[in-house]
């Protein structure tokens, strides 16, 4: 039995690119179906974040399942993809190093280890998994938590979104005064709210498409929920807007955005888009007075955060590579 990687990832596709090939929640089962019906491949796992879609596979026939994925891609995009292929050892580490955070575009990161959980568990659910899977993959969750337990690799901004808060931090400066609204409700946006609190801003607007879900947010970080539909009527008194929803299309446009900002003349607005697919038009950009980030912007405070884990990453690679050593052998 084989176990193959094939994906993209931040480090090798621009997020115009990555967009296109994002696997949502709601397509993810209509996606596993497809890729089951693959020549050899006896079972996948879908992760698919804000910076990489990659399947996870086990298969008798590693070249027919990988010539099947390259083809499935082309059918849902109508391009190629730049796919990287790993065969069964390679595959193993680039999982545990996923996992672990080494992978990401924010090393250390821990909100990965909760997205592959989310991969693993919705495939198994929906019986999409296989025995090497289910054995590769709850043996990645114990490598990640020895990483976690026994390196520094945490240490300083650990989630995008913590560095999308210190890249509003560098351009603000003091952030107690600011209004902040935050478009999406799902761990992202948890975990950003959480960081804009925890430096001092003191009015958080959350609105989610299921406003339970604003609602539980609000209360939590002590904010203010608003229905999806009514997020425009309290545009003009916000500094910073933050985007993490799982549209399928861009819900903040420049037609749309526009007439706002020229209602509000000599107030600068901030926009860090955290969605792949991206919630903001890259037009936008253009109006006067916005000043958006996406995803791919981080990476200069992302370098810096780089350097102060970098002697760290050795001792993570090396227990990895006793990990995956086991994990072929078994």
């Amino acid at each position: 039995m084989n176990i193959l990687c094939a994906g993209l990832n931040h480090q090798n596709t621009p997020i115009e690119v990555r967009e296109k090939f994002a696997v949502g929640q709601h397509e993810l089962a209509e996606t596993l179906d497809a890729v089951r019906t693959i020549d050899g491949l006896s079972g996948a796992v879908i992760l698919s974040t804000c910076n990489r879609v990659e399947f996870y596979a086990s298969s008798i026939c590693p070249v027919r399942t990988i010539d099947g994925l390259r083809d499935l891609m082309r059918e849902r995009t109508g391009i190629d993809a730049p796919l990287y292929i790993h065969d069964t050892t390679r595959s193993v580490q680039h999982l545990f190093r996923v996992a672990s955070g080494l992978d990401s575009m924010v090393i250390g990161e821990t909100e990965i280890l909760g997205q592959v959980k989310k991969a693993y568990s919705s495939a198994a659910e929906l019986g999409a998994t296989t025995r090497h899977l289910n054995k590769l993959f709850q043996h990645a969750f114990r490598v990640a938590k020895h990483v976690r337990t026994e390196t520094q690799i945490t240490r300083g901004s650990t989630s995008v979104g913590s560095v999308a808060v210190d890249l509003a931090g560098k351009i603000f400066g003091d952030l107690s005064g600011k209004r902040v609204m935050i478009l999406g409700a799902g761990e992202t946006s948890e975990r950003t709210a959480r960081s804009l609190v925890s430096r001092g801003v003191k009015t958080v607007i959350v609105s989610n498409r299921t406003f339970d879900r604003a609602a539980k947010l609000a209360e939590e970080i002590g904010g203010l929920a608003i229905h999806f539909d009514h997020w425009q009527n309290a545009f003009s008194d916000i500094d910073i807007l933050i985007c993490s929803t799982a549209a399928p299309h861009a819900i903040v446009r420049h037609d749309q955005l526009a007439p706002m900002m020229k209602a509000r003349p000599g107030r600068p607005l901030f926009i860090i888009d955290l969605a792949v697919p991206r919630d903001v038009e890259a037009a936008v950009n253009k109006l006067d007075g916005v000043f958006l980030y996406d995803i791919d912007s981080l990476e200069g405070i992302v370098r810096q955060s780089i350097e102060t884990r970098r002697s760290e990453v050795i001792r993570c690679e090396q227990m990895i590579g006793h990990h995956v050593r086991s994990f072929v052998n078994w």
